[in-house]
């Protein structure tokens, strides 16, 4: 996998050189176009697909955070500039799937980026996680949301 990344950004930097343009765009088109020209290579290959599938769903994260980061912004902004309160705080326990400190960091750095939701804690033999959230109308909802939209999803990129 580490191979095709590193022959990806080669490829990038390739179609940099050659438009001529160093810009954010060119240099995602470029990524792009490099992504394309390895997966036509490669789909012969068996068993070297790996960076295929997990590209797009690194991106597929990232658009998916971005989109929970501009909800929670918003509900936050509302909340501040508007003379109601709708805060309904709450500290969670979420049994975590996350095994290695890593994930476990990830996940947490994922949860405190977004607006109105902190870690609090880590239990000790580290299978729960503390978190206190600024918005919280259904318990069971929002460990649903967090089990499914993010955890699941970050693990899958991650392992």
């Amino acid at each position: 996998m580490l191979q095709n990344f590193l022959l990806n950004i080669l490829l990038t930097f390739v179609w940099v050189a050659l438009t001529g343009h160093l810009d954010y765009t060119n240099f995602l088109f470029g990524y792009a176009v490099g992504f394309f020209i390895l997966w036509m290579i490669n789909r012969s290959v068996r068993g070297n697909t790996e960076y295929f599938y997990r590209v797009p769903k690194i991106f597929a994260f990232i658009l998916l955070f971005f989109y929970d980061l501009l909800k929670a912004n918003y509900e936050v902004t509302m909340d501040v500039i508007t003379p109601n309160y709708n805060m309904r705080p709450g500290i969670i326990k979420y049994e975590l799937e996350a095994k290695t400190d890593f994930e476990i960091t990830m996940l947490a750095n994922m949860i405190a980026l977004t607006p109105g939701t902190v870690v609090i804690d880590l239990s000790k033999d580290k299978k729960f996680m503390y978190i206190h959230v600024m918005y919280l109308t259904n318990k069971e909802q929002f460990v649903k949301r967090l089990n499914n939209r993010i955890e699941k999803k970050l693990l899958e990129i991650i392992r």
